[in-house]
């Protein structure tokens, strides 16, 4: 099956994307950079846009840059760069595990940061790490330019807080500096780089005697949408290795993953619980090394 009819611009710069997104009125417009799931969705018909903008040319969409506190990826910015970045290997190395699942090395070199994260995929590995680190995301429409916390940016499966007239321009990642610090990431999927079934991301800094005094966790494909462990988070802190598996175990109470094609409510609660464990005891025993 081959796509609708659409039509097509290339956008030269940011005022030209807003624009074009704000004078839409009653088109479906959308905007397209590597195009891994918007272009086969058209190629089925499951999405029919009247326009696609291409930002690929659009200057101040792609780069990394380290700016101290934070780290701040353009929203076009290659999943494939993230990968090979030393500024994302040194300041923000569970997102780089986590990127290095991130399907094929074919589609990261393609695919792009602000694409994976305005999809709203439940399980997808940038988001969860982006989530997990607290990102702020960067939205800009022909009135200006607006920051969410990433925490509150998703809001069920494959839906966000991003409006028609508005495009990721930015994710700002926050740096733990210093300290004794460690990461994990672990997921499960149907085969080797298919969609996470079940994903799980840590990071946490160690004092001297090897308590945890610090947590960042989330986990996906256990709820509509990337999941925060708030109650994992807090519960880990002033905690020892043994106490790990203990207190991961109690992730139920913050989970509500649901029942389809691909696994069982209950199957993705019991992976859930294994796998936030393993990340959390690779963090810490990273940040013992």
């Amino acid at each position: 099956m081959k796509a609708a009819a659409f039509d097509y611009v290339r956008a030269a710069d940011i005022d030209e994307v807003c624009r074009l997104l704000a004078d839409a009125g009653d088109e479906e417009r959308k905007i397209i950079a590597g195009g891994q799931t918007l272009v086969p969705l058209m190629a089925m018909r499951m999405a029919r846009p009247d326009m696609l903008i291409d930002i690929n040319d659009v200057p101040g969409l792609s780069g990394i840059e380290d700016q101290e506190t934070y780290v701040a990826i353009g929203g076009c910015t290659r999943q494939r760069a993230l990968e090979r970045s030393d500024v994302i290997s040194n300041r923000l190395p569970l997102l780089a595990k986590a990127v290095r699942n991130v399907g094929h090395i074919q589609t990261r070199n393609r695919g792009t940061v602000g694409g994976s994260i305005v999809h709203g995929d439940p399980s997808a590995e940038i988001s969860l790490a982006a989530l997990a680190l607290e990102a702020t995301i960067v939205l800009r429409s022909k009135s200006g330019e607006t920051k969410i916390p990433i925490d509150g940016f998703f809001e069920a499966a494959m839906v966000t807080k991003i409006e028609p007239d508005q495009i990721l321009t930015e994710i700002q990642i926050p740096v733990w500096q210093d300290g004794a610090i460690g990461t994990g990431f672990h997921e499960t999927a149907s085969r080797q780089c298919d969609y996470a079934i079940v994903a799980a991301a840590a990071q946490v800094e160690l004092a001297g005697d090897g308590t945890i005094i610090k947590a960042a966790v989330s986990a996906g494909g256990v709820s509509p949408s990337p999941l925060k462990l708030r109650g994992v988070e807090a519960a880990l802190v002033g905690k020892t290795p043994a106490d790990i598996e203990a207190v991961c175990g109690t992730l139920e109470n913050e989970i509500d993953p649901d029942t389809d094609v691909h696994a069982t409510a209950d199957y993705r609660a019991r992976v859930a619980a294994k796998l936030v464990t393993r990340a959390v005891r690779d963090a810490v025993a990273e940040a013992r090394k």
